[in-house]
């Protein structure tokens, strides 16, 4: 497989996402992930993501335990600075003594003593982006971390970030239905010379043309609570498959591959991480690398499915607000 850079790290055209392999969408088959995590790396598709907070600690601990013995064979992601309460809510510490206790669990469960990449999950709003970052910065010079990366930050903040020490990615949803870092943080990401990585680039499945009917999903499925999945704005949205798939149809793809295909032709230092627990979809996603789409036809991509065309918020109300916007 092709690769890319994330600032100086290079890693595989396409990543992982495991997420789903211990929460979010539906219940979790630790064998189906096993055998998805090894041919991943057999196609070549060896950059990895995961946190801290996926499955409360599940997620690296499947990945440490599965692939204990081809740690060198991929590059590994993860994050820290979400956590659950004792009461089931959610919150963020990014304060340095946090940063670090949270970075050796992760070292624990993933069974290695370095991780290539590491994120702040989110942006603490109550600790300086500067004192966060220099709690990583003081991580890479002890070893336990390669690269520092941030997750949904805004271009102020990551500006204020890579002045305390370089930042190789920066990691938001982006798809052709999500399309917030188009407005300032993919500008200042290659101006400064820091990756980008989409997550959701499939729009949580919906831009395979798989979810059509809500009704067929667990009722613990995350989807359940988005508002582009619920009502009226699930209906609207729908009616968007239909040419996506006769573009799909004329580029003998599936609609997921020219999905990815179109995010993969915005710039060369962006590698998505589309996500799943089936091999057959780890196989799709990886051939997309090698699909090349006509100018008109991704031209009629952005026309046809973006900020404008979509209906819904991409999260809950109590979820945006976790977020940090640009001003």
């Amino acid at each position: 497989m092709q690769t890319r850079q994330l600032g100086e790290l290079t890693v595989s055209a396409i990543g992982l996402g495991c997420m789903g392999m211990s929460q979010a969408y539906g219940m979790p088959d630790r064998s189906e992930s096993a055998r998805v995590l090894h041919r991943s790396l057999d196609l070549g598709c060896t950059f990895l993501d995961t946190a801290c907070i996926y499955g409360m600690g599940h997620n690296e601990t499947l990945i440490g335990e599965v692939l204990k013995n081809r740690r060198w064979e991929y590059k590994l992601a993860t994050k820290g600075g979400i956590f659950v309460d004792k009461n089931g809510g959610r919150g963020v510490d990014c304060s340095p003594k946090s940063i670090k206790r949270v970075c050796e669990e992760s070292l624990k469960r993933l069974q290695t003593n370095m991780i290539d990449l590491y994120y702040l999950h989110r942006r603490d709003h109550n600790v300086p982006i500067e004192d966060s970052v220099g709690a990583l910065a003081e991580l890479v010079a002890e070893g336990k971390i390669r690269y520092i990366g941030l997750s949904e930050v805004s271009s102020s903040t990551l500006r204020r970030a890579h002045s305390v020490h370089p930042i190789s990615a920066v990691q938001s949803e982006y798809s052709l239905w999500t399309r917030d870092p188009e407005y300032k943080v993919l500008q200042t990401c290659e101006e400064l010379g820091i990756g980008f990585v989409p997550f959701s680039p499939l729009g949580r499945g919906f831009l395979s043309g798989k979810v059509i009917d809500m009704a067929t999903l667990e009722a613990s499925d995350m989807r359940q609570s988005m508002p582009r999945f619920q009502g009226r704005s699930f209906q609207q949205n729908l009616k968007l498959l239909k040419t996506l798939s006769e573009i799909a149809e004329n580029n003998r793809c599936t609609m997921a591959q020219l999905s990815l295909a179109w995010l993969m032709a915005q710039e060369n230092a962006l590698v998505p991480i589309p996500g799943t627990k089936h091999i057959k979809y780890v196989e799709e996603n990886a051939a997309a690398t090698e699909l090349t789409i006509s100018k008109t036809d991704l031209n009629m991509l952005d026309q046809l499915i973006n900020s404008d065309t979509i209906y819904g918020q991409r999260y809950a109300p109590s979820q945006m607000i976790s977020l940090d916007p640009e001003e």
